[in-house]
Protein backbone atom coordinates (compact mmCIF):
# COMPACT_ATOMS: atom_id res chain seq x y z
CA UNK A 1 0.00 0.00 0.00
CA UNK A 2 1.28 3.48 -0.90
CA UNK A 3 2.14 5.93 1.86
CA UNK A 4 0.03 8.44 -0.06
CA UNK A 5 -3.74 7.86 -0.21
CA UNK A 6 -5.17 7.48 -3.71
CA UNK A 7 -7.10 10.74 -3.40
CA UNK A 8 -3.87 12.64 -2.70
CA UNK A 9 -2.24 11.12 -5.78
CA UNK A 10 -5.30 12.10 -7.84
CA UNK A 11 -5.31 15.65 -6.48
CA UNK A 12 -1.62 15.94 -7.27
CA UNK A 13 -2.24 14.63 -10.80
CA UNK A 14 -4.97 17.23 -11.32
CA UNK A 15 -2.86 20.07 -9.91
CA UNK A 16 0.25 19.09 -11.86
CA UNK A 17 -1.59 18.82 -15.17
CA UNK A 18 -3.64 21.99 -14.72
CA UNK A 19 -2.89 25.04 -16.84
CA UNK A 20 -2.95 27.08 -13.61
CA UNK A 21 0.66 28.20 -12.97
CA UNK A 22 0.25 27.68 -9.21
CA UNK A 23 3.11 25.59 -7.79
CA UNK A 24 2.14 25.82 -4.13
CA UNK A 25 -0.79 23.39 -4.30
CA UNK A 26 1.10 20.47 -5.87
CA UNK A 27 4.21 21.22 -3.79
CA UNK A 28 2.18 21.03 -0.58
CA UNK A 29 0.69 17.73 -1.75
CA UNK A 30 4.25 16.44 -2.20
CA UNK A 31 4.88 17.48 1.41
CA UNK A 32 2.22 14.97 2.49
CA UNK A 33 4.96 12.36 2.00
CA UNK A 34 6.62 13.62 5.15
CA UNK A 35 3.63 15.20 6.86
CA UNK A 36 0.53 13.05 6.18
CA UNK A 37 -1.87 15.29 8.11
CA UNK A 38 -0.60 18.55 6.63
CA UNK A 39 -3.17 21.35 6.29
CA UNK A 40 -2.06 23.44 3.28
CA UNK A 41 -4.26 26.45 4.00
CA UNK A 42 -1.96 28.23 6.51
CA UNK A 43 0.96 27.94 4.10
CA UNK A 44 -1.01 29.24 1.14
CA UNK A 45 -2.16 32.12 3.37
CA UNK A 46 1.45 32.83 4.28
CA UNK A 47 2.44 33.01 0.61
CA UNK A 48 -0.51 35.32 -0.04
CA UNK A 49 0.59 37.60 2.80
CA UNK A 50 4.18 37.67 1.56
CA UNK A 51 2.98 38.37 -1.96
CA UNK A 52 0.95 41.32 -0.71
CA UNK A 53 3.88 42.64 1.34
CA UNK A 54 6.20 42.26 -1.66
CA UNK A 55 3.74 44.19 -3.84
CA UNK A 56 3.71 47.00 -1.26
CA UNK A 57 7.51 47.01 -1.20
CA UNK A 58 7.68 47.24 -4.99
CA UNK A 59 5.12 50.05 -5.05
CA UNK A 60 6.97 52.10 -2.43
CA UNK A 61 10.52 51.28 -3.51
CA UNK A 62 10.55 49.88 -7.05
CA UNK A 63 14.29 50.21 -7.56
CA UNK A 64 16.06 51.54 -10.61
CA UNK A 65 17.02 50.05 -13.95
CA UNK A 66 16.06 46.67 -15.42
CA UNK A 67 17.17 44.86 -12.27
CA UNK A 68 15.27 47.09 -9.87
CA UNK A 69 12.35 44.70 -9.43
CA UNK A 70 14.63 41.74 -8.75
CA UNK A 71 16.74 43.77 -6.32
CA UNK A 72 13.59 44.73 -4.40
CA UNK A 73 12.31 41.13 -4.35
CA UNK A 74 15.71 39.91 -3.17
CA UNK A 75 15.79 42.40 -0.31
CA UNK A 76 12.28 41.41 0.72
CA UNK A 77 12.81 37.62 0.64
CA UNK A 78 16.42 37.26 1.74
CA UNK A 79 16.79 40.23 4.09
CA UNK A 80 13.34 41.03 5.46
CA UNK A 81 11.95 37.47 5.44
CA UNK A 82 15.31 35.80 6.11
CA UNK A 83 15.26 32.99 3.54
CA UNK A 84 18.61 31.36 2.86
CA UNK A 85 20.14 28.23 1.36
CA UNK A 86 20.73 25.39 3.78
CA UNK A 87 24.48 24.95 3.35
CA UNK A 88 24.86 23.13 6.68
CA UNK A 89 22.54 20.19 5.97
CA UNK A 90 21.76 20.20 2.27
CA UNK A 91 20.43 16.62 2.23
CA UNK A 92 17.90 17.10 5.03
CA UNK A 93 14.58 15.97 3.48
CA UNK A 94 12.86 18.95 5.11
CA UNK A 95 14.63 21.15 2.56
CA UNK A 96 12.42 19.57 -0.11
CA UNK A 97 9.07 20.15 1.62
CA UNK A 98 7.48 23.53 0.98
CA UNK A 99 5.81 23.70 4.41
CA UNK A 100 9.16 23.20 6.14
CA UNK A 101 10.93 25.70 3.91
CA UNK A 102 8.32 28.29 4.84
CA UNK A 103 8.53 27.39 8.54
CA UNK A 104 12.32 27.19 8.77
CA UNK A 105 13.18 29.84 6.14
CA UNK A 106 15.78 27.58 4.54
CA UNK A 107 15.90 25.03 1.74
CA UNK A 108 17.61 23.89 -1.43
CA UNK A 109 17.67 25.83 -4.72
CA UNK A 110 14.45 24.43 -6.16
CA UNK A 111 12.25 24.87 -3.08
CA UNK A 112 13.57 28.38 -2.47
CA UNK A 113 12.84 29.02 -6.15
CA UNK A 114 9.23 27.86 -5.66
CA UNK A 115 8.83 30.31 -2.77
CA UNK A 116 10.34 33.09 -4.90
CA UNK A 117 8.13 32.31 -7.92
CA UNK A 118 4.95 32.08 -5.85
CA UNK A 119 5.60 35.28 -3.89
CA UNK A 120 6.53 37.14 -7.08
CA UNK A 121 3.42 35.86 -8.88
CA UNK A 122 1.21 37.07 -6.05
CA UNK A 123 2.94 40.45 -6.30
CA UNK A 124 2.14 40.61 -10.03
CA UNK A 125 5.68 39.80 -11.20
CA UNK A 126 6.59 37.00 -13.59
CA UNK A 127 9.63 35.01 -12.52
CA UNK A 128 10.37 31.68 -14.23
CA UNK A 129 12.19 28.64 -12.97
CA UNK A 130 15.26 27.41 -14.85
CA UNK A 131 15.94 23.68 -14.89
CA UNK A 132 19.71 24.25 -14.98
CA UNK A 133 21.86 21.10 -14.61
CA UNK A 134 22.94 20.56 -11.02
CA UNK A 135 21.59 23.81 -9.57
CA UNK A 136 18.08 25.20 -10.07
CA UNK A 137 17.94 28.89 -11.01
CA UNK A 138 15.42 31.68 -11.61
CA UNK A 139 14.86 33.81 -14.67
CA UNK A 140 13.39 37.32 -14.72
CA UNK A 141 12.45 38.20 -18.33
CA UNK A 142 13.33 41.70 -19.52
CA UNK A 143 11.30 41.36 -22.72
CA UNK A 144 8.63 39.06 -24.18
CA UNK A 145 11.35 37.20 -26.09
CA UNK A 146 12.57 33.88 -24.64
CA UNK A 147 16.20 34.48 -25.65
CA UNK A 148 18.47 34.04 -22.64
CA UNK A 149 20.18 37.33 -23.47
CA UNK A 150 16.97 39.17 -22.64
CA UNK A 151 16.67 37.94 -19.06
CA UNK A 152 18.28 38.28 -15.64
CA UNK A 153 19.29 35.02 -13.93
CA UNK A 154 19.01 34.68 -10.17
CA UNK A 155 20.44 32.11 -7.74
CA UNK A 156 17.87 31.68 -4.93
CA UNK A 157 20.24 29.51 -2.91
CA UNK A 158 22.82 32.27 -2.55
CA UNK A 159 20.70 35.21 -1.49
CA UNK A 160 19.36 36.02 -4.95
CA UNK A 161 22.78 36.68 -6.49
CA UNK A 162 22.61 37.78 -10.12
CA UNK A 163 24.35 35.52 -12.62
CA UNK A 164 25.74 36.40 -16.04
CA UNK A 165 26.06 33.83 -18.81
CA UNK A 166 29.74 33.49 -17.85
CA UNK A 167 28.67 32.76 -14.26
CA UNK A 168 26.24 30.11 -15.53
CA UNK A 169 28.98 28.48 -17.58
CA UNK A 170 31.18 28.33 -14.48
CA UNK A 171 28.29 26.92 -12.45
CA UNK A 172 27.82 24.17 -15.04
CA UNK A 173 31.49 23.20 -14.85
CA UNK A 174 31.31 23.01 -11.05
CA UNK A 175 28.30 20.71 -11.09
CA UNK A 176 28.77 18.72 -14.29
CA UNK A 177 32.50 18.93 -15.03
CA UNK A 178 34.02 19.64 -18.42
CA UNK A 179 32.19 16.72 -20.05
CA UNK A 180 28.95 18.71 -20.49
CA UNK A 181 29.04 21.54 -22.99
CA UNK A 182 27.08 24.69 -22.21
CA UNK A 183 23.85 25.01 -24.18
CA UNK A 184 21.72 28.19 -24.11
CA UNK A 185 18.67 25.92 -23.82
CA UNK A 186 19.82 25.16 -20.27
CA UNK A 187 18.59 28.69 -19.45
CA UNK A 188 15.11 28.29 -20.94
CA UNK A 189 12.04 28.76 -18.71
CA UNK A 190 11.02 25.53 -16.99
CA UNK A 191 7.46 24.27 -17.19
CA UNK A 192 5.44 23.59 -14.07
CA UNK A 193 5.74 19.86 -14.74
CA UNK A 194 9.53 20.07 -15.07
CA UNK A 195 9.79 21.90 -11.75
CA UNK A 196 7.63 19.32 -9.97
CA UNK A 197 9.54 16.42 -11.51
CA UNK A 198 12.82 17.90 -10.34
CA UNK A 199 11.47 18.35 -6.82
CA UNK A 200 10.32 14.74 -6.81
CA UNK A 201 13.58 13.48 -8.30
CA UNK A 202 15.56 15.13 -5.51
CA UNK A 203 13.34 13.55 -2.86
CA UNK A 204 13.43 10.15 -4.52
CA UNK A 205 17.24 10.08 -4.46
CA UNK A 206 17.23 11.03 -0.78
CA UNK A 207 14.68 8.41 0.23
CA UNK A 208 16.37 5.62 -1.75
CA UNK A 209 19.71 6.54 -0.19
CA UNK A 210 18.02 6.38 3.24
CA UNK A 211 16.42 3.04 2.25
CA UNK A 212 12.99 4.57 2.86
CA UNK A 213 11.50 2.46 0.09
CA UNK A 214 7.76 3.07 0.75
CA UNK A 215 8.31 6.81 0.33
CA UNK A 216 10.50 6.19 -2.72
CA UNK A 217 7.77 4.15 -4.35
CA UNK A 218 5.15 6.79 -3.56
CA UNK A 219 7.32 9.34 -5.34
CA UNK A 220 7.40 7.17 -8.46
CA UNK A 221 3.58 7.19 -8.36
CA UNK A 222 3.67 11.00 -8.49
CA UNK A 223 6.35 11.08 -11.19
CA UNK A 224 4.33 8.71 -13.35
CA UNK A 225 1.24 10.84 -12.72
CA UNK A 226 3.08 13.71 -14.41
CA UNK A 227 4.69 11.64 -17.16
CA UNK A 228 3.05 8.23 -17.61
CA UNK A 229 5.53 7.28 -20.36
CA UNK A 230 8.60 7.68 -18.11
CA UNK A 231 10.01 4.16 -18.46
CA UNK A 232 12.77 4.73 -15.91
CA UNK A 233 10.16 5.55 -13.27
CA UNK A 234 8.11 2.50 -14.24
CA UNK A 235 11.23 0.37 -13.78
CA UNK A 236 12.07 2.02 -10.47
CA UNK A 237 8.53 1.62 -9.15
CA UNK A 238 8.76 -2.08 -9.94
CA UNK A 239 12.06 -2.43 -8.10
CA UNK A 240 10.84 -0.40 -5.13
CA UNK A 241 7.63 -2.46 -5.00
CA UNK A 242 9.80 -5.55 -4.68
CA UNK A 243 11.62 -4.01 -1.71
CA UNK A 244 8.31 -3.38 0.07
CA UNK A 245 7.13 -6.95 -0.66
CA UNK A 246 4.49 -5.95 -3.20
CA UNK A 247 5.45 -8.74 -5.57
CA UNK A 248 2.37 -8.46 -7.77
CA UNK A 249 2.98 -4.74 -8.28
CA UNK A 250 6.68 -5.33 -8.91
CA UNK A 251 5.96 -8.00 -11.52
CA UNK A 252 3.35 -5.86 -13.27
CA UNK A 253 5.67 -2.85 -13.57
CA UNK A 254 8.81 -4.75 -14.55
CA UNK A 255 6.98 -6.75 -17.20
CA UNK A 256 5.55 -3.50 -18.58
CA UNK A 257 9.01 -1.93 -18.56
CA UNK A 258 10.46 -4.80 -20.61
CA UNK A 259 7.48 -4.70 -22.96
CA UNK A 260 7.66 -0.97 -23.65
CA UNK A 261 11.44 -0.67 -23.78
CA UNK A 262 11.94 -3.15 -26.58
CA UNK A 263 15.63 -3.79 -27.28
CA UNK A 264 17.15 -2.26 -30.38
CA UNK A 265 20.32 -2.72 -32.35
CA UNK A 266 21.60 0.62 -31.05
CA UNK A 267 21.40 -0.41 -27.39
CA UNK A 268 24.70 -0.05 -25.60
CA UNK A 269 26.20 -2.75 -23.40
CA UNK A 270 24.95 -1.05 -20.22
CA UNK A 271 21.34 -1.01 -21.47
CA UNK A 272 21.56 -4.64 -22.53
CA UNK A 273 22.93 -5.60 -19.12
CA UNK A 274 20.13 -3.67 -17.39
CA UNK A 275 17.45 -5.46 -19.41
CA UNK A 276 19.10 -8.78 -18.59
CA UNK A 277 19.01 -7.92 -14.88
CA UNK A 278 15.35 -6.84 -15.01
CA UNK A 279 14.45 -10.04 -16.88
CA UNK A 280 16.12 -11.99 -14.07
CA UNK A 281 13.95 -10.16 -11.53
CA UNK A 282 10.83 -10.92 -13.59
CA UNK A 283 11.59 -14.66 -13.72
CA UNK A 284 12.25 -14.73 -9.97
CA UNK A 285 9.00 -12.86 -9.30
CA UNK A 286 7.02 -15.24 -11.51
CA UNK A 287 8.37 -18.20 -9.55
CA UNK A 288 7.58 -16.48 -6.26
CA UNK A 289 4.04 -15.62 -7.35
CA UNK A 290 3.47 -19.19 -8.58
CA UNK A 291 4.54 -20.55 -5.21
CA UNK A 292 1.98 -18.33 -3.47
CA UNK A 293 -0.94 -19.65 -5.52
Amino acid sequence: MSVLPADVVQRFTDAASSADPDLAAPALLIARLGYPGLDPDPYVARLEAMGGAAADRLASSPGEGPRGTIDALNRFLFEDEGFSGNTGDYDDPRNSFLNQVLDRRTGIPITLAVVYIEVARRAGIRVDGVNFPGHFLLRYPLSPEEDHRSAVFVDPFHGGSILSETDCRSLLRRHAGDGVEFDPRFLAPATKQQILMRMLGNLKRLYVRMRSFPQGRAITDLLLAIEPSALQELRDRGLLSYYVNDYAGALRDLEAYLRYSSPGAADDAERQEERKEIWGHVKALRRRMASLN
